[in-house]
């Protein structure tokens, strides 16, 4: 976007972050309210451009004329601050539409986040701000800074304690309060930002349409997500490649780690998919890296900037102090990382040196023998060796006694080629501080070490957008499109129809009678209803018929089902050959409220609850994404060779996933699916869907009694 405020054309980015004229929209002369802080604030940061209080009641504040209204302001405005109550917020942006204004970023609280009323007024104001051409930054949020522009235009009280220094990392946070917590984390450790922004409610511009802007800002290196959650899904993944491809890393700490507090779909899959798993498949397909602390978002941005990803999960880890370093080696260990022992050729060109280390995974130097130069030569070595992907130099006690001989040890190391993290045992601010006057990522935790290094070596290439024969979701199209209600024969031929097949079957009606099926026993019988779901929980599933017992087992199942589920449709009963095989598994598909449409492999049958190892993906897959899924769970190693048990077809269950995770593209409206169990059979054998599942948004959000 870009617009004409009377002299150059100005893009969005340059309205938010860089505006010539300000408008602050309820400006308060007192001191002791939020409202007197933006006009503070710039005049303090030797705001260059125009600031131009806006109240009614005053003909002047804190030295400036202010003015009525809008309408009144002689000139251009490029950026309004709104600061009144969410009542009259629609009046002001009115007066913006009316005045032209390209961007308004509204303080005022009262919106979405209060409910039904508010989510009205602020579906009203961005219909109004969208019709004049005015984009909205908030409501509830605390505004933005720009440090290399010198405008604080924001009511954070942060701002009155700490001394903001300009730096190339740029800060989006949905949480108004943490934004301040990261900034005074951050001052207290001399690191600088080049933007922050409180996205608020988001009910305009998103914290993707934020990372878009940022990816072209010349001042921003790194940028830094403090997420809730995902309003915005397709835009942020958008925006994240866009930034990647900039050569600027996203990194972000999201909260919602468990499922607590969201929603369970009715699935098997909605229940064992939680938002942790979704964010993480989301992460990777995007090339965000994703840090678990707190401390790791703020000292991460040093340690990766200027790089790309890693090839592979090594680190190599140098030390003078071993306890320390098992710390951070212990952590990497259990998060599923390397630190690999140095290979023979590394530890002979050390040796030439005058230098012997030990084939130990962690080169631990006793008291002492750092010294000479020979700390800085391992480290050099340690960033043109082959056997890492990044290096952890952790340093003892003289961190804190002689801060700067234990920073030359790490700055006459020729270093550069991979990230390097500096972890100081013992509390030694000024160490800290000395390595990162010289560009050096120090931290003060192993935790905080650990989880940078993790995210790095965890960090991906956004993934290609995966390519899909358009014809070969023509038969799973043309059977969505003649289907109105899903059951569980429907939706076995809907898998069938991409490319996923089940065993033999046939339906007896509820009313009337049918001919015996042609079935060799035994047979699985299971109650066949759009409504009911989970048979097996009902108690209406019978495996081990004989084709003689059908028809009784069939009369009971269907009593039971009238008795228990007095709503539900019945079709009747579903008679299945059984089958064998080596190993049952979930296979689910969903269109997740944040993240959008994922895939799902995990390990099958009635107790799949009961084991939360999953693998996800965001789909649809291709080949080698769905093999990866498969090596990530153990009980599917088995199946592959191991200690010479029977293979399984894992080429099958494969392809199996790559076709189930299409079914986004071939059924408009869908919400969920899952095949649970399907069957992995031997080698050549295939896999066979056993039972199915189809639910459609518009009967996602039902609870009818018998869903469960």
């Amino acid at each position: 976007m870009k617009t004409d405020t009377g002299t150059a054309a100005q893009t969005l980015g340059d309205c938010l972050f860089r505006p010539r004229t300000v408008a602050l929209i309820g400006a308060s002369a007192d001191p002791a309210k939020n409202n007197a802080r933006p006009q503070r604030y710039l005049a303090e940061a030797g705001f260059e451009g125009r600031v131009i209080p806006v109240n009614p009641t005053r003909s002047e504040i804190m030295g400036l004329k202010a003015w009525p209204d809008l309408a009144s302001v002689p000139g251009p405005v490029d950026h309004a601050f709104v600061m009144v109550p969410a009542g009259a917020v629609e009046d002001v942006i009115d007066q913006c539409v009316r005045k032209a204004v390209p961007v308004a970023t509204i303080f005022s609280a009262g919106f979405a986040e209060t409910g039904a009323e508010g989510a009205a007024r602020q579906a009203r104001i961005v219909a109004r701000a969208r019709a004049g051409g005015v984009r909205i930054l908030g409501p509830n949020c605390i505004g933005l800074v720009n440090l290399h522009g010198k405008l604080p235009l924001t009511t954070n009280a942060a701002l009155l304690a700490e001394r903001l220094l300009p730096g190339p990392v740029s800060v989006v946070s949905q949480s108004g309060s943490m934004l301040g917590s990261l900034l005074t984390r951050a001052a207290a450790r001399g690191i600088g930002f080049a933007r922050m922004v409180s996205i608020g409610n988001e009910a305009d511009l998103s914290v993707g349409d934020i990372v878009s802007i940022l990816a072209d800002d010349a001042e921003t290196k790194v940028i830094l997500l403090f997420l809730e959650t995902f309003r915005d899904g397709p835009a942020l993944a958008a925006a994240a490649r866009r930034a990647f491809a900039a050569g600027k890393p996203v990194i972000a700490y999201k909260l919602g780690r468990s499922a607590l507090g969201r929603r369970v779909a009715a699935s098997h899959t909605g229940a064992m998919v939680g938002a942790d798993e979704v964010a993480q498949a989301y992460f990777r397909a995007h090339g965000i890296l994703r840090v678990e602390t707190m401390e790791g978002l703020v000292e991460l941005p040093r340690f990766v900037e200027g790089f790309g990803p890693p090839s592979g999960r090594g680190v190599a880890m140098v030390t003078a102090t071993g306890g320390a370093a098992a710390m951070i080696a212990d952590r990497l260990g259990a998060l599923g990382d390397r630190v690999p022992e140095p290979p023979e050729a590394f530890r002979a060109r050390l040796a030439e040196a005058g230098i012997e280390i030990s084939d130990s995974p962690l080169i631990d130097l006793p008291m002492g023998t750092g010294e000479g130069g020979r700390y800085a030569r391992i480290l050099t070595e340690l960033m043109e060796s082959d056997h890492c992907d990044a290096v952890i130099s952790v340093m003892g006690s003289s961190a804190r006694s002689k801060p700067a001989m234990i920073c030359s040890r790490v700055t006459e190391a020729r270093l550069g080629r991979k990230p390097l993290a500096v972890f100081l045992a013992p509390q030694a601010d000024e160490c800290l501080s000395m390595l990162h006057d010289a560009g050096l990522a120090g931290f003060r935790t192993p935790e905080s070490c650990a989880d940078a290094v993790h995210a790095y070596l965890n960090w991906r290439a956004p993934a290609p957008p995966v390519a899909v024969d358009e014809a070969g979701l023509a038969p799973a199209r043309g059977l969505a499109a003649q289907t109105a209600q899903w059951d569980e024969r429907s939706a076995l031929a809907l898998f069938a129809a991409l490319g996923v097949a089940g065993p033999e079957t046939c339906v007896l009606p509820a009313t009337g009678t049918a001919d015996p099926p042609d079935l060799a026993g035994p047979l699985a019988v299971k109650v066949l209803s759009p409504d009911i779901l989970h048979k097996s929980d009902a108690g209406l599933v019978r495996l081990n018929v004989e084709p003689a017992q059908l028809a009784a087992v069939a009369a009971r199942l269907l009593e039971r089902a009238r008795a228990a589920f007095p709503a539900a449709r019945l079709k009747g009963v579903l008679a299945q050959r059984m089958e064998t095989g080596l190993a049952e598994v979930i296979l689910g598909w969903r269109d997740d409220a944040e993240a959008g449409p994922v895939v799902v492999l995990g390990m099958g049958g009635v107790t799949a609850e009961l084991r939360p190892q999953i693998s996800v993906r965001v789909a649809p897959v291709d080949l080698p994404t769905a093999r990866a899924m498969i090596a990530e769970l153990p009980e599917l190693r088995a199946l592959d060779g191991y200690r010479n048990l029977p293979r399984g077809d894992l080429d099958a269950l494969a392809y199996a996933v790559v076709r189930f995770s299409r079914l986004g593209l071939a059924v408009p409206g869908l919400s969920e699916a899952e095949i649970n169990p399907l069957l992995v059979r031997g080698t050549g054998q295939g896999v066979v869907a056993l039972d199915g599942l189809v639910v459609m948004a518009d009967a996602a959000g039902q609870a009818p009694s018998a869903r469960h």
